[in-house]
């Protein structure tokens, strides 16, 4: 295993260009009328209880942070994104929870601060995942459970980023796709023997808001930050625009199983720090 490191001045503004992109949009609408099943299926598959010491990472507004803290958990959630974390704070003045500003690949807590270490689709958006994974196991506990849910490369989230890489710059060096995270091969690579019990699980999540490809694409663009991103830096470039419109439609039409529906696989990953 290799530990990846990165110009520090380059990786500030990666960073800063990753907080925008999240902040673009309306991730808030997508967690909220897409994937709020995910957060639930994840505390309840960790068996989440009263008084366990928890840490959400890339929390965005709190899908997996709320049911935790509604379990009883003394919960974080962080996220490199302070808008996200205003929204699920404003959205959930009642849970509790400490919203906290932080890079998942360099956390402010000491090693093995929590019983629990999860995140919903978050944590495989940090750009260097090796760095991630190792923040991963450094704050859980010995003994401690961690729990993943990530998007798979086969199914349609995977798709869709593989379709929009064509349209937008190339990564600098070192940084991975986040699908990757849906890889049972690159997660056992990532955490080595550091995790013991790691389980995958494949699952899906049964989608029905759009009626066709048109509404899919004008949603993602208008609300999901990667998407909005790649529209942006194609301003000025209508042929390109138009590539790209056709590209997102080809892929929810694939997709369709009938009058808009979809299924979107993701894989739930467990384990236990050694």
């Amino acid at each position: 295993m290799t530990t990846q490191t990165t110009d520090t001045d380059a990786d500030a503004a990666l960073k800063q260009r990753h907080r925008t992109m999240w902040a673009s949009g309306h991730y808030d609408r997508v967690a909220r009328e897409i994937i709020p099943v995910l957060g639930e299926r994840l505390v309840a598959s960790l068996g989440i209880t009263a008084g366990e010491r928890v840490l959400d990472i890339a929390a965005g507004t709190g899908n997996a942070a709320v049911p935790a803290a509604r379990a009883g958990a003394s919960v974080v959630a962080s996220d490199l994104t302070p808008e996200l974390l205003d929204i699920g704070r404003a959205e959930h003045p009642d849970a509790d929870i400490d919203w906290q500003v932080a890079d998942a690949e360099a956390l402010p807590w000491p090693e093995a601060s929590y019983d629990v270490v999860m995140s919903t689709v978050g944590v495989m958006f940090a750009p260097h995942h090796q760095a991630a994974a190792d923040e991963v196991v450094r704050v859980l506990r010995p003994g401690g459970r961690l729990g993943l849910v990530s998007w798979t490369p086969e199914g349609f989230i995977g798709r869709l980023f593989a379709t929009m890489r064509d349209f937008v710059p190339p990564p600098p060096a070192g940084v991975q796709p986040p699908p990757l995270w849906g890889s049972e091969a690159h997660v056992r690579e990532l955490f080595g023997d550091r995790v013991e019990d790691l389980a995958f699980e494949r699952d899906h999540v049964d989608v029905d808001l759009f009626r066709g490809p048109t509404d899919f694409r004008d949603y993602f663009r208008d609300n999901y930050g990667p998407t909005l991103m790649a529209y942006r830096g194609l301003t000025d470039q209508p042929e390109r625009t138009a590539e790209l419109d056709a590209a997102l439609d080809a892929l929810a039409a694939g997709a369709d199983e009938g009058s808009g529906r979809m299924r979107w696989e993701y894989v739930v990953v467990s384990g236990r720090r050694r």
